[in-house]
């Protein structure tokens, strides 16, 4: 399924998208898609059920914002360094263990939102991601097979990132991950049973129409199984929980001087394989 929340911001309700890419209204059969729903099989079973029946009221898309497929979420976890070219292109060694990092969970916004420059910023930049949302709670995962079956789904998340905040400031990373509108999602949430390898999904992301990055799941370093087998054993993982899992090559960190950062005015574009496509305009804070 492709599971979505449509209107204003903080006020979205939850649909659907069919087989035939009719967008359909969810809200006479679940109050919202969030972890509370993705951890309720029967919910998810009504749901699925409502979807196939054909009888559940289209909407008209026009003018209406995607927000987050994702409602109410618990934390952002994000897997810093995952792909081979992206660690070689900012001479990086090759991680041991996954680098392991946090996005404030009010940096989600809509695939479509704005995305705002922080002030002072010189370094903002880009990193098209595949999202894992989690569907069971997690702790102390031991194999990939019972990793993976506690995801719920994926979906697409644009990793904004400051790089002078993250890089040249000190401490960790996550004052430049965490600024606000930093963390587009969506547009939608695909269950897990319609991606049957996470691990073959290309991702594409554009600036201003240049194709600047695009790579494959297939090469992350950390299989998605294993990063979330591996973030189990260092806190739980509860329902609506987002795992960002690296990004490939590509990013303007990793272009000759000077380096292409984002500024007001530019737009990204970016896709992940099956999992729908986001579009930002950049204005200053």
């Amino acid at each position: 399924m492709k599971l979505l929340r449509v209107g204003t911001a903080g006020a979205e309700r939850p649909a659907l998208l069919d087989a035939d890419g009719v967008l359909r209204d969810l809200s006479g059969v679940v109050t919202d898609i969030d972890g509370a729903l993705l951890a309720d099989d029967d919910a998810l079973a009504r749901v699925r059920a409502a979807a196939e029946s054909g009888e559940l009221p289209a909407l008209d898309g026009t003018g209406l914002r995607i927000g987050p497929p994702v409602g109410r979420i618990g934390k952002v976890v994000c897997i810093g360094l995952n792909y081979h070219d992206h660690a070689a292109e900012t001479g990086a060694e090759t991680p041991a263990e996954p680098v392991v990092f946090f996005k404030a969970a009010d940096t989600v916004v809509g695939p479509d939102d704005t995305v705002l420059i922080p002030r002072k910023s010189v370094k903002t930049d880009w990193e098209v991601e595949l999202a894992v949302v989690i569907g069971r709670t997690a702790r102390y995962l031991e194999s990939h097979e019972e990793a993976l079956a506690h995801v719920a789904g994926y979906a697409v998340a644009h990793d904004v990132s400051e790089r002078e905040f993250q890089i040249e400031r000190g401490g960790t990373w996550d004052k430049g991950k965490s600024c606000e509108t930093f963390n587009p999602l969506g547009p939608w949430l695909v269950t897990a049973d319609e991606v049957p390898d996470p691990q073959n999904l290309g991702l594409k992301l554009w600036v201003n129409g240049e194709l600047k990055q695009d790579g494959s799941t297939a090469d992350q370093i950390f299989s998605v199984a294993e990063v979330v087998r591996y973030v189990s054993h260092f806190m739980t993982l509860y329902p609506g929980d987002i795992i960002n899992t690296g990004t490939p090559a590509g990013v303007a960190l990793g272009q000759p001087e000077p380096k292409p950062f984002l500024r007001a005015g530019d737009v990204v574009e970016l896709e992940v394989e099956g999992l729908g496509r986001q579009r930002q305009s950049l204005k200053d804070a």
